[in-house]
């Protein structure tokens, strides 16, 4: 497989995710969620706090990843992580953060880097 998974689609990626957080954030701030406004470390613990549920829904063997609750509500695996993905979102739109081309740049990097670099085993 080849590394260069991002070139010609970079600006589709950056200008999709970009439209992605806008409408996120403007959802968020519509239905209350910035009265007041949040710190950032609010912000970073409310990811936190999601992928924390993921890892509980990774622990319920036996779920599907994506399933409907017995409130029509969706819930598990998939949908925790897209509740990280949408606060991350969030974040980036009220902080001004262009995470497409955040995401561009650090996979640019990342092209650059050898087998396993850093020798971590985790």
């Amino acid at each position: 497989m080849s590394k260069s998974i991002i070139r010609s689609d970079e600006n589709d990626i950056r200008y999709g995710l970009r439209a992605l957080q806008t409408c996120v954030h403007a959802l968020a701030v519509e239905n209350g969620w910035y009265e007041p406004a949040k710190s950032v470390a609010e912000a970073i613990a409310l990811m936190h706090s999601e992928l924390s549920e993921a890892l509980e829904e990774h622990r319920n063997a036996g779920k599907p990843h994506v399933y409907e609750g017995e409130d029509g509500k969706p819930e598990g695996l998939g949908i925790e992580f897209a509740d990280c993905v949408i606060r991350i979102l969030d974040t980036c739109e009220f902080l001004g953060i262009d995470l497409g081309a955040a995401i561009v740049a650090k996979h640019k990097f990342n092209q650059t880097r050898p087998h396993r670099h850093g020798g971590k085993r985790l």
